[in-house]
């Protein structure tokens, strides 16, 4: 096991012993031993399991030392085991109701004996958890609207968490003998934010062994439908997938119907029907009952074998249309135009801003994330911690930061990574709109990263305006998730983006598209029509281990469904006007 994997046992071990009651010292000793592990370079670790030296790190003693070398060395842990069979599985999933912690949860077990969701319902409805010390009727309240929006939220999946099902499953559709083309279609390749399940599109030459295969696919839970030309499945998490297998010829016009949206679909239908034609999943002939008799007649004649979508739009005389701008709002029209701009790639991106090291809550310290970095081949690196009012992550004080920015100095004196680090940090912006640091701290910075954690619920003009101030303030580079919402568990601040944008532009303020699959925020509906106004984007993954770094494909996703250009992201700058730019942004003295 990697330390981060180790960590989360022992956070998963202090989670389920708080749980149970255990002593408080006892939950607390797993909960630093996770600290301290993450705090440690994976070499390193490796070298004091090997060395039987776990115990001279602060925080782990002998007893816990035992158990990281057992699961660094075999994977397993015979007393988490235990303990996960001991603890009633309603009482975890309880953990995932917003404002429910283990002490919570323990109280309403004790007291009302509460061991699952639906007995919390009922619960709750019946007004006896109004009546407990320390819950109230604003908590009953605040837990009954946490289990309405998870069984809505339930319906769907973060574009991430689909994706990571999808992406092998085609490949070993792909692999398949009688398979000649295949690829996933639906809200997934539109790059929607979250999806409802997963469709697939086929060619093959022989269907039964591929519905076969798909039909006994590792982790489904259920099949669902089975016939001569399609399948469906719904794996354990409870998302559903479709196959679908058609002749070769009629694969492009499958797969163009599949992706969809529905308004994009209508409007393309509408545009072959005007030129005599009747487009379907099916293929694009001749309209029956559409059209004049010489429309038709001239549409039948000209018609080419189509094996491509981009041969399909063109056959319509549109440009290529890339999945993820078909949502009806433009783009046919765009296409009807000429070729449209080229979307920024992930091959574009040459760094990220928007990170943290052990230094605050991250994972991984910060010369594994430059490593991270380089691996990657990224030009730079941008470093931003959490400021000192976000205590429960950690947050840097001012002596901390500044210490961190000598390190990070140091590190590219070095030259041991090739990887530029800029130093910043995630600044605070408090319930007044001024930020957590002093301008002479944050004058030694390269750059601010300026984010709302605190005082979510404020009403939209108060939010707005705390917002705005933010952006005013000369040392603010860019703004981090400008809406704080949290992706199938928490809604958006009421904000009024409109004004936060023209601010951001009036100020020469960048706006993060924040690549955590849990927020893709800024929305992609916004940024379109700001970006051809001159706002900038940034791409970060807000990363907070090294596979975090990684989450930039989801916002790069995001970024073309917001029709974004590789000149309109920061992030895809090189390292010289990256430094030029950021020159130019910070205050003179």
């Amino acid at each position: 096991m990697t330390k981060n994997e180790i960590a989360d046992v022992l956070t998963q071990i202090a989670t389920l012993l708080e749980l149970k009651g255990e002593n408080p010292f006892k939950v607390r000793a797993y909960q630093t031993g996770a600290r301290a592990l993450e705090a440690i370079e994976e070499t390193e670790l490796a070298r004091l399991v090997a060395s039987d030296e776990l115990q001279s790190v602060k925080g782990i003693g002998e007893a816990l030392a035992q158990k990281i070398a057992e699961l660094h060395q075999t994977g397993r842990l015979g007393f988490f085991d235990k303990l996960q069979a001991s603890v009633e599985p309603g009482l975890v999933e309880l953990l995932e109701i917003p404002g429910l912690g283990p002490k919570k949860i323990r109280a309403l077990h004790e007291k009302l004996g509460i061991a699952d969701i639906a007995a919390l319902t009922a619960a709750c409805n019946a007004g006896k958890v109004a009546e407990l010390e320390g819950f109230g009727a604003k908590t009953q309240e605040k837990l009954l609207a946490g289990i309405r929006n998870r069984e809505a939220y339930g319906k769907r999946h973060l574009w991430w968490d689909a994706l990571e099902i999808a992406e092998p499953i085609v490949a070993g559709l792909r692999g398949l003998a009688p398979v000649l083309r295949a690829e996933a279609a639906g809200s997934l390749r539109r790059g929607l934010e979250t999806v409802g399940d997963l469709d697939f599109i086929v060619a093959a030459r022989d269907v039964a062994p591929v519905v076969r295969w798909f039909t006994g696919l590792r982790g489904v839970k259920e099949v669902t439908a089975q016939g001569e030309t399609k399948a469906s499945v719904r794996f354990e998490s409870g998302l559903q997938a479709d196959l679908r297998i058609v002749p070769e010829e009629q694969f492009a016009f499958a797969l163009h119907h599949f992706t969809g949206s529905k308004d994009h679909n209508v409007q393309m239908r509408q545009r072959a029907l005007a030129r005599g034609l009747s487009l379907s999943e099916w293929g694009l002939v001749p309209a029956a009952g559409e059209g004049t008799a010489k429309a038709k007649a001239e549409a039948g004649q000209s018609l080419p074998a189509i094996r491509t979508e981009a041969e399909l739009f063109a056959a319509l005389g549109l440009a290529f249309i890339p999945p993820e701008l078909r949502e009806g709002l433009g783009e046919i029209e765009a296409a009807e135009k000429g070729p449209l701009p080229r979307l920024v790639e992930l091959g574009d991106v040459r760094g990220a801003f928007h990170n943290h090291t052990t230094a605050s809550d991250g994972r991984n310290t910060l010369a594994e994330m430059a490593a991270a970095a380089e691996s990657r081949g990224w030009a730079y690196l941008g470093i931003a911690d959490h400021s000192k009012s976000s205590f429960q992550a950690n947050g840097l004080s001012e002596e901390r930061l500044l210490k961190q920015v000598a390190e990070i100095r140091a590190l590219n004196a070095s030259g041991r990574f090739t990887t530029h680090l800029f130093a910043g940090t995630e600044c605070d912006i408090l319930a007044d709109g001024s930020l957590d640091f002093d301008a002479s701290v944050l004058g030694q910075l390269d750059y601010v990263v300026a984010s709302v954690h605190n005082a979510l619920t404020q009403d939209e003009a108060t939010m707005t305006q705390r917002v705005i101030r933010a952006i005013e303030h000369p040392h603010t580079t860019m703004l981090g998730h400008a809406t704080g919402r949290l992706l199938l568990r928490r809604e958006p601040s009421k904000i009024d983006l409109a004004k936060v944008i023209d601010a951001a532009i009036a100020n020469r303020v960048i706006i993060e598209l924040n690549a955590s699959p849990w927020r893709l925020d800024l929305d992609w509906r916004h940024w379109r029509k700001a970006a051809e106004r001159g706002l900038l984007c940034a791409i970060n993954p807000d990363a907070h281990e090294t596979d975090g770094l990684g989450h930039v494909r989801t916002g790069v996703a995001i970024a073309r469904k917001g029709g974004l250009t590789a000149e309109q992201v920061l992030t895809t700058w090189p390292l010289a006007k990256v430094r030029s730019y950021l020159d130019a942004r910070r205050p003179k003295d």
